[in-house]
């Protein structure tokens, strides 16, 4: 785990969260800052989300209490018995994610004794209540997230790497156990960045403006994750088949590794151009030459299968998994490049991301 916000906000709500229970006098303090541990969470959105159903764990928790407390006391079997009807009804509900802290309440209010049972009961519940409050405040208004950015950062330092090693893959300059292990890491990464697309997707925009240029921001967004998968798909396929490659004929393995250079160029290209460091024509300008080398390759191709059927002097089946892999990446670029113009055409004043110096 790194040290990050989540980690100091979690701190800061433990400590308001003591602060205002102490301020207004409430018994057992503690229970609030438990409270604020199960509610504090990554984005705004899920906070407000978290919140909601703890409090209304809360709520099943104390009147469950309440009700068993009075009925039968507050016996060990009887807590037990209360805390099986309360996660049943939580699960009923479909509150799982506040189940725990429901336990909590169904606990601290049934280990009162004495003759104030109701209004400690009601004390104990409301300071639950201040801990869930307060870890929601303090996720609102200290340090936000900002996860476009991150996103975005993560997107293109995952790239980035993706692209060194593609490159040195194809000039068979790679070790072997080293890419192995690289291409695991970078599954990894590319892991993280969906869960970081799934915080920015649900954050919430408040004008009706918003809301349509996030629509297509994620648009955006989704399709460059999409391509950054495809390009770690070429990669695994040079590993997988770094022999059969070295058997090609050397001008086919030229071509290869030609054609995958001008593609990683171009991927590093629409990055710069999303983010507006890199005029929109100037990669348009080499469309119809794309097109020529495309066709050229399958041409190549076509002839090699010819030859090979004579002199098996390589396998064709093996290559046509590579050059699958690398025309699915070639037609997601060219996808991509049409959604950034597109969305530089109606909302080139909306390009807040930048390329931050060091990785996320």
């Amino acid at each position: 785990m790194k040290l990050g916000a989540r980690i100091f906000k979690t701190g800061v709500a433990i400590v308001f969260s003591l602060f205002i229970a102490e301020l207004l006098q409430l018994p057992s303090p503690v229970f609030a800052g438990i409270a604020a541990i199960f509610a504090i969470q990554p984005s705004i959105y899920r906070s407000y989300k978290t919140a909601t159903e703890q409090v209304q764990g809360n709520l099943i928790g104390a009147i469950i209490a309440v009700i068993f407390s009075l009925a039968f006391g507050n016996d060990y079997v009887i807590v037990g018995f209360a805390a099986i009807i309360t996660i049943t009804i939580m699960l009923k509900l479909k509150l799982e994610k506040a189940l725990t802290l429901a336990l909590v309440t169904v606990i601290a209010i049934m280990e009162i004794q004495g003759d104030d049972f109701l209004v400690f009961a009601v004390l104990r519940f409301a300071t639950i209540l201040v801990g869930v409050i307060s870890a929601f405040i303090v996720n609102l208004v200290f340090l936000p997230p900002k996860f476009e950015k991150k996103l975005f950062n993560a997107i293109h330092y995952t790239q980035d790497e993706i692209i060194r090693w593609l490159r040195i893959a194809v000039r068979q300059a790679s070790d072997h156990q080293s890419t192995k292990q690289t291409i695991q890491q970078l599954k990894d990464r590319l892991v993280r960045v969906d869960q970081l697309y799934s915080f920015f997707k649900e954050e919430r925009g408040y004008t009706k403006k918003a809301a349509h240029t996030k629509g297509r921001k994620l648009v955006i967004y989704r399709e460059l994750i999409s391509t950054s998968y495809k390009s770690l798909d070429v990669l695994k396929k040079l590993h997988h088949h770094e022999h059969e490659l070295t058997d090609l004929p050397e001008h086919f393995r030229m071509m290869i590794k030609e054609r995958l250079d001008a593609l990683l160029t171009y991927h590093e290209q629409l990055h710069l151009k999303f983010i507006g460091k890199l005029r929109p024509e100037h990669i348009e300008e080499n469309d119809s030459e794309a097109f020529l080398q495309r066709q050229e390759v399958m041409d190549i191709f076509v002839k090699q299968i010819t030859i090979t059927q004579i002199e098996e002097e390589f396998s064709s089946y093996h290559l046509l998994h590579l050059l699958s892999s690398i025309l699915k990446y070639e037609e997601q670029l060219e996808h991509v490049d049409k959604l950034i113009t597109s969305y530089q055409n109606f909302h080139s004043e909306e390009l807040t991301v930048q390329i931050e110096e060091t990785p996320y």
